[in-house]
């Protein structure tokens, strides 16, 4: 049995990989509830999720190149994108 101290990099890679999909999904849902900007710009972070899910699911029937030039930047472009409409939304508030 290995414990979580990095005996395992797939094991601790596996975990990296599914906090960062989890941390994408919950700041694009929170921008997606946003009701004070355009609705393109709420839904685009979910879009650009989508996206790089199903670029990452075309490695399941062997064509792993769309994957590995799509998948990543879209999940990072996702974040940034949610990030900051979630911190405009809450400097207008203030």
């Amino acid at each position: 049995m290995h414990s979580f101290t990095g005996e395992d990099p797939v094991l601790t890679a596996f975990a990296l990989l599914v906090v960062f999909f989890i941390l994408a999904v919950r700041y694009t849902l929170k921008a997606a509830r946003l009701r004070d900007i355009p609705r393109w710009r709420r839904f685009l972070p979910t879009a650009l999720l989508l996206v790089a899910a199903g670029a990452s699911l075309l490695r399941a029937v062997d064509i792993p190149e769309p994957a590995q030039l799509i998948a990543f930047p879209c999940n990072i472009a996702a974040i940034a994108l949610a990030g900051r409409e979630i911190r405009a939304s809450d400097g207008d508030r203030l």
